[in-house]
């Protein structure tokens, strides 16, 4: 049977789901908030932004309570500066971002709770050394946090060449849903702010319109700014890496588990197998 690093108790995982709620009511504020249609100027809300990162801490200490002992913080802390290295490395030119496939294979082995903590803990660590720090970084952090629980929680059962699989296919999607949950925030401000009775672009956010009007303006200017560009790049990279290199380092993590002693974590029998 398969364990995890950092088992989510019942308390842990209703914390984290009012997590992903507040989070992704953040990410779609700007289909979600109510404006005034003759403005030409839009604020998100600020207060929500400030708290984010404070309900973000309190996830990851729910989460260490829950299991994270001195073993496992050190595998954390290995993985979140080797994530940082390589997201310094790629610098995400183009969409080419290593910094996915390691975080997606550490859920895998780990568990949906490291995958989640180690979300936040890579990009937080990746942009104070290449001074990303900004407003968008809590929504970075949190997106990515999903990625590594989504990996955490793909089935367990699948083994082999076919984990492989389900693990690139996984890193194609999550990569364009990383940049349709990032575009999203920052639409308002990147494409413009259209007033009823002016003309602007079609991409452009209209203030008061009605939800399904955004969201069609918001889906067209995703995929003629983001999708072909920025998240394919994405998508191809994790793909690449995910192929290549996968198998080795699920090998190599699960055997670093089984030396530090973390007795949850268990590869199935046929995982370091070859097919």
């Amino acid at each position: 049977m398969t364990g995890v690093a950092v088992p989510l108790a019942p308390r842990s995982r209703l914390v984290l789901a009012i997590t992903s709620v507040i989070g992704l009511l953040m990410l779609a504020w700007p289909l979600l908030l109510d404006i005034d249609p003759s403005t030409d100027r839009v604020d998100p809300p600020f207060l929500f932004l400030l708290l984010l990162p404070l309900v973000l801490a309190v996830v990851v200490a729910e989460i260490s309570e829950g299991g994270m002992d001195a073993r496992v913080l050190a595998l954390l802390g290995v993985l979140s500066a080797v994530n940082a290295v390589l997201r310094l490395v790629s610098a995400g030119t183009a969409g080419l971002e290593l910094v996915f496939f390691l975080l997606i294979l550490g859920g895998r082995v780990f568990g949906a709770g490291f995958g989640f903590v180690l979300g936040c803990t890579s990009l937080f660590a990746s942009a104070l050394m290449t001074a990303g720090v900004g407003p968008w970084l809590p929504f970075q952090m949190l997106v990515a946090a999903w990625v590594g629980m989504g990996a955490g929680l793909l089935p367990r059962r699948v083994t082999g060449r076919g984990e492989v699989v389900m693990l690139v296919v996984y890193g194609v999607v999550s990569a364009y849903l990383y940049g349709l949950l990032m575009n999203l925030q920052g639409w308002p401000f990147m494409a413009g702010i259209r007033v009823p009775g002016q003309d602007s672009s079609e991409l452009s956010y209209v203030p008061g319109a009605p939800v399904l009007e955004n969201l069609h303006h918001f889906l067209v200017y995703t995929v003629l700014t983001s999708t072909g560009g920025w998240d394919t790049g994405r998508a191809l990279m994790n793909a690449l890496a995910i192929a290549v290199l996968g198998p080795a380092v699920l090998t190599t993590l699960r055997r670093a588990a089984r030396r530090a002693r973390i007795t949850r974590v268990e590869a199935p029998v046929a995982a370091d197998q070859p097919d």
